[in-house]
């Protein structure tokens, strides 16, 4: 058979995502076969590697679209500590994303379509450090660039990772988030 072939299926790379998604939100990336995703899928054990070759072929797209739905979340922040809340949102909202993208070992780090959604999710996160006043990152835009994202990262991984349920309680982890970022880059005063 050529690679052509139709598989009946309608959105075969979609569906093999999803079904990929499900795995690594609930059991972890390293859960991850392809030929269990096909059996997931209903197909036969060598479709997925037609649209991803092999495992990391899919945790690479895993990750591509990771960043790319990254960056559009962070581009609809006005300002840092809003791109802040986002990347906590995000990671709530798409943890199987959030736990590939940052994961290298996972991918192939020189693949075409994760390195121009990876520079797009950090020129976002960039343009949340330049758009703060200069009293409000300091003198090295890098290193406040590294604080900021620490916090995020750091926050939303502890979320993930239920280590934060004493701290934040009942609260809501954005607006929490909002308190801690007020804390380190706190808005210049009149």
């Amino acid at each position: 058979m050529t690679s052509e072939r139709a598989y009946h299926h309608g959105d075969l790379r979609r569906a093999v995502l999803t079904a990929a998604l499900d795995v690594i939100r609930t059991e972890g990336p390293d859960a991850l076969s392809l030929r269990d995703l096909a059996r997931r899928a209903g197909v036969s054990h060598a479709a997925p590697a037609h649209h991803f070759k092999d495992r990391t072929g899919l945790l690479t797209a895993i990750a591509a679209e990771g960043y790319a739905l990254f960056a559009d979340e962070l581009a609809a922040a006005p300002d840092l500590r809003e791109r802040g809340v986002r990347y906590v949102r995000f990671a709530a909202e798409h943890p199987a994303h959030f736990h590939v993208m940052f994961r290298p070992d996972l991918h192939r780090a020189d693949d075409p379509e994760l390195l121009a959604a990876k520079d797009r999710a950090s020129a976002e996160l960039r343009a949340g450090v330049t758009g703060l006043p200069a009293t409000g990152r300091g003198d090295d835009d890098r290193l406040a660039g590294v604080a900021a994202w620490s916090l995020a990262h750091g926050f939303a991984t502890l979320l993930l990772s239920g280590n934060l349920g004493g701290a934040v309680g009942a609260r809501d982890p954005e607006a929490v988030f909002r308190s801690l970022a007020e804390l380190l880059f706190a808005p210049e005063s009149s």
